[in-house]
């Protein structure tokens, strides 16, 4: 058995400098932000995947992450125990505004990396100057090769909700983008994994739209919206529950032959759930607004398990 994760960290910077004035904006946006707060959060992270690995017997072979802020945070925390040096890196720095990534973090011993990239979006161009772009996360993009099967892996961290989600075209366009792309492998016959904090539930149309070629053949299979129907979620806004966290397969991963999808789950034990009884089975998170809470993430991973025929 094989498994696959994605996991919306939560704010996972570097610390922050001593303000020289008590008032002064910090680098990462978040107060207090020191070494200890963010040693802490790094053990979090990687006792995360400690719980996976006793539930399920494994360690994940690839991890999606989101929310991280350079490459510095993801090398301390693949020193830790349970990953102890043995993965792997993918990221690339992008232009969003809270400088903020998505990464791969893969077996060494397992996975090979073929080739990797970054999809970077450009929105209301004002003018010539850069300045006035409005840029957003890149979806990071990965070839790997697992015993001998191309697996294509995309990453992606799409623009929030707010203000009446004046964002949802973005998010429409960019899902659009990595369409084509998607269709162009499967022509080819490899192996997709899209993953990601896609901002939108598993019935949402953007969503629904992506699992359907021109044709209105279905491609790709969405196992979280079984999930999402029975009522299980990845993270919370105010009362709602909702499950922004997904990974979404090519039908070649259902076909009994090498990696074959066996199952999906939201990762919400208890351990990683909040010890407020008012919140209770919600991810115990780092930060409420600016008050430290000491936590994990305000997301719950998400993973699917394949068989390995």
């Amino acid at each position: 058995m094989e498994l696959f994760s994605f996991y919306n960290v939560e704010n996972l910077f570097l610390p922050d400098p001593t303000p020289i004035h008590k008032l002064d904006p910090t680098k990462s946006g978040l107060k207090g932000w020191d070494d200890k707060r963010y040693r802490n959060k790094l053990l979090k992270i990687a006792h995360v995947f400690q719980l996976m690995k006793e539930e399920n017997g494994v360690l994940p072979f690839m991890i999606g992450l989101s929310e991280v802020s350079g490459r510095k945070v993801l090398e301390d925390l693949v020193e830790l125990e349970p990953f102890n040096s043995e993965y792997g890196i993918i990221h690339y720095n992008s232009m969003d505004e809270r400088n903020v990534d998505v990464a791969l973090l893969y077996d060494k011993n397992k996975v090979e990396v073929i080739d990797s990239e970054t999809i970077t979006f450009f929105f209301e161009i004002i003018d010539k100057n850069t300045e006035n772009y409005d840029t957003t996360r890149d979806v990071l993009y990965s070839k790997v090769k697992y015993k001998g099967e191309i697996v294509n892996v995309f990453i992606a961290h799409l623009p929030s909700k707010r203000e009446k989600d004046i964002n949802k075209p973005k998010r429409a366009f960019i899902l659009n983008e990595i369409r084509g792309r998607i269709l162009n492998i499967i022509n080819e016959k490899e192996h997709v994994i899209l993953c990601g904090d896609f901002n939108e539930n598993p019935d949402d149309e953007n969503l629904v739209k992506i699992l359907y070629d021109n044709a209105s053949e279905k491609v790709l299979e969405n196992p979280f919206q079984q999930l999402f129907s029975s009522r299980n979620y990845s993270t919370f806004h105010y009362k709602s529950g909702l499950l922004f966290d997904q990974i979404i397969l090519s039908k070649s991963l259902f076909d009994n032959v090498g990696l074959s999808f066996q199952d999906a789950e939201v990762f919400n034990s208890e351990k990683i759930s909040s010890r407020n009884r008012n919140f209770e089975g919600r991810p115990f998170r780092t930060y409420a607004g600016t008050r430290y809470l000491g936590g994990y993430s305000d997301h719950f991973p998400v993973f699917v398990k394949f068989r390995d025929l």
